[in-house]
């Protein structure tokens, strides 16, 4: 085990995840009026609707394949019926899925950016950075999916366990030492983006708008009925 393993695979996911807390506690105390998307649909709503929509729905189900692979032990699914082939078809068709919904929802959100001067203006460095990351991300996980079709990886012997590893403070850093490189690369990406989270518009994820469905209704008129009402 060298240096460079314990940085990755050690250092750098646990750092991620502390800049992550503490940079959204951070930003809620200090920016909360900043707190939020930043939507622009009212500059361009057509093109927003069609990105957003397959970009979500692909991350979603992305984040719910990485939920079953990795959270899930094999232990489990063997337990129930579902063998190591069938999972694996099942996995690689559905990582295939997600990421060409996120990757397509993606090319739509950058290139409305970079068409709508109106849109354009509002871009900031940390959106685009933000952009950078996400493509990167899942340009390396659709990436590590094809790989593993082609040449299946045992990364639920590997990245799997260490994952699970870091969740109860004991990683093995030595089980990342022979993964593929599109796994290794993606797997940084990530971190990487979970760092620069709390700074970006991400945080939307977490505006849960509850209190929506307890405030009272707003009564709105038209120019005709103010009129009348002012007679």
């Amino acid at each position: 085990m060298d240096r460079w393993e314990i940085l990755l695979w050690v250092v750098l996911p646990y750092a991620a995840v502390a800049v992550f807390v503490t940079g959204h506690w951070f930003r809620y105390r200090r920016d909360q009026y900043g707190w939020g998307a930043r939507s622009t649909q009212l500059l361009e709503s057509r093109a927003l609707r069609y990105g957003s929509n397959l970009f979500h729905l692909g991350a979603l189900a992305a984040i719910g394949g990485h939920v079953m692979g990795i959270l899930v032990p094999r232990s489990l699914t063997d337990a129930v019926g579902l063998g190591e082939r069938s999972y694996h078809v099942i996995a690689g068709v559905g990582g295939l899925v997600a990421g060409g919904a996120a990757t397509a929802g993606l090319l739509i959100l950058v290139w409305r950016r970079a068409h709508y001067p109106r849109v354009r203006v509002t871009t900031t460095r940390m959106d685009v950075a933000t952009f950078g990351l996400l493509a990167a991300s899942i340009l390396t996980g659709m990436w590590a999916t094809i790989a593993n079709v082609i040449d299946e990886a045992l990364y639920r012997e590997t990245v799997a366990p260490w994952f699970r590893g870091l969740l109860t403070l004991d990683p093995d850093p030595s089980l990342m030492a022979g993964v593929p490189l599109a796994f290794a690369v993606h797997v940084s990406i990530v971190w990487l983006l979970y760092a620069l989270w709390p700074f970006s518009r991400l945080v939307h994820v977490w505006s849960i708008p509850i209190d929506y469905f307890r405030r009272s209704p707003i009564s709105y008129r038209g120019a005709v009925g103010a009129a009348r009402a002012r007679r």
